[in-house]
């Protein structure tokens, strides 16, 4: 995969001819400088149960389907998912690998698309080395020009530092606290923060290159 990223001359921008007409039939690869964001297939599930099965992952999220064959049957949903045009699941892959380290959602929460909620699971051992904000940011450079999104909307654990400073790096802004609205995988209950951003906010401000294949 390393060798095709390295032959992708030149980068056509979202809204260039050579981007997919259609995201439902084909999603595209998104490329970043240090990661690529393809869609979640069956053959990740192996790879991928064990990064969201440590604890230190799940401590946050909703409880994920954390076996080989949870998470393939998972994968063939996203898919089928997508092609009815209501979510897409991407794999973050880091530049160099074909294997994910984590995965990122995005989901229309309204018939024609306006609104749509994200989250990113990222394994630990690639925390602080900027993949999570490069990641999200490919995806929001997706949902707003590619989708038509006109607003994203993240919910992050209350207690979870580290994803709320990548929220504000991101720009997004704190709109309020959803009470006790996670529980995780221990049955334990957690409040979340409501982070959104918009379109127009976002295109004045991007600067992300998409290279799509």
């Amino acid at each position: 995969m390393a060798e095709l990223l390295d032959r992708v001359h030149p980068v056509p921008a979202p809204g260039h001819p050579s981007f997919p007409d259609s995201w439902q039939a084909r999603l595209p690869v998104l490329v970043g400088a240090r990661l690529m964001l393809r869609e979640l297939t069956e053959a990740d599930a192996r790879p991928l149960a064990p990064v969201l099965a440590a604890p230190e992952v799940a401590r946050y999220i909703s409880a994920p389907p954390t076996s080989p064959d949870r998470l393939a049957a998972f994968a063939a949903w996203g898919q089928r998912e997508r092609a009815a045009g209501r979510y897409v699941a991407f794999g973050i892959v880091p530049r160099g690998s074909e294997t994910p380290v984590g995965l990122l959602q995005l989901r229309f929460l309204d018939p024609h698309g306006h609104a749509a909620e994200w989250g990113v699971v990222l394994g630990a051992s690639h925390w602080g080395a900027g993949l999570f904000v490069e990641a999200a940011r490919l995806l929001a450079t997706f949902a707003f020009d590619t989708l038509q999104a006109r607003r994203l909307e993240a919910r992050v654990a209350a207690g979870n530092g580290r994803a709320h400073a990548a929220m504000r790096k991101l720009g997004a802004v704190q709109e309020g606290v959803l009470r006790r609205a996670l529980v995780t995988a221990d049955g334990s209950c957690h409040d979340q923060v409501l982070w959104s951003l918009l379109a127009d906010d976002w295109r004045a401000c991007a600067d992300v290159v998409v290279r799509v294949h």
